[in-house]
């Protein structure tokens, strides 16, 4: 029973964090700002990994349609409530993988965000990163998983497809047969390596060019993008130092 209480009163407290971080007033203008470069009214998004629908928020404000996963129960009824004034937003309660099927999610009570389908991540980090020391996964639930190449034939092709799977990127971006014009995946210093296998599967779909935000930030890094072996030399060079963040790919065509 007091197993059951606290766990509980930690879901809460995680999800009054992100709530206080995600949802703050002001944060969506930020947000528009940026996607403003790749999105635009009429366009179709996938938000892979959309939390509590901050940036579903923010291309739906741009005119975007847009498909919003999100695996979590808890946060896809938060997700589902926050953006229920914006028709264009569709929420699916899925995880994106290479195959479809089904999945164990490990939750963190305390940290909703960094909820993860990849044990060997969840460990690695917990090792490698001061910040993940004191993050705990306490549950885990089998979640149904689709992939990018089925969402693209259920909704269309996407103009810009954000991906934030803490971990499980490369095996987003594997499930993926097409290009699509512009995408951005999370990096975290600690496990560059998956962001250079991410970069792997990108030259198997195309020509792209790369940019960076360095974690919360609204700003690429560079004053011009740069091609996949710069990006590269970036990546094995430690990423400056910086400890987490987005890359950002467009089609070069």
């Amino acid at each position: 029973m007091k197993k059951a209480i606290t766990d509980q009163l930690n879901r809460w407290l995680g999800l009054g964090r992100s709530l206080v971080i995600y949802r703050r007033p002001g944060r969506e203008r930020a947000l528009r700002r940026l996607y403003s470069e790749f999105v635009g009214p009429g366009d179709l998004v996938f938000d892979i990994g959309a939390h509590l629908g901050d940036r579903s928020s923010a291309f739906a404000a741009l005119g975007a349609r847009v498909v919003a996963v999100e695996p979590q129960p808890q946060l896809l009824r938060w997700l589902k409530r926050l953006t229920r004034h914006q028709p264009g937003i569709v929420c699916l309660p899925l995880a994106v993988g290479r195959a479809p099927g089904s999945a164990q999610l490990a939750l963190s009570f305390r940290n909703p965000t960094v909820a993860s389908l990849d044990s060997r991540w969840r460990e690695r980090l917990r090792t490698t990163i001061a910040g993940f020391r004191h993050v705990r996964w306490e549950d885990s639930i089998t979640v149904p998983v689709t992939t990018l190449d089925e969402l693209i034939r259920q909704y269309g092709r996407p103009r810009f497809c954000k991906i934030d799977v803490e971990g499980f990127e490369v095996e987003v971006l594997a499930g993926l047969s097409q290009p699509v014009p512009a995408l951005s995946f999370e990096f975290v210093n600690g496990a560059l390596d998956q962001a250079l296998q991410c970069l792997e599967e990108l030259d198997r779909l195309g020509r792209h060019e790369f940019n960076v935000i360095a974690g919360e930030l609204r700003h690429f890094i560079w004053p011009s993008w740069r091609n996949p072996e710069l990006l590269r030399q970036w990546l094995e060079g430690e990423a400056e130092g910086i400890a987490s963040g987005d890359i950002y790919a467009r089609l070069v065509v």
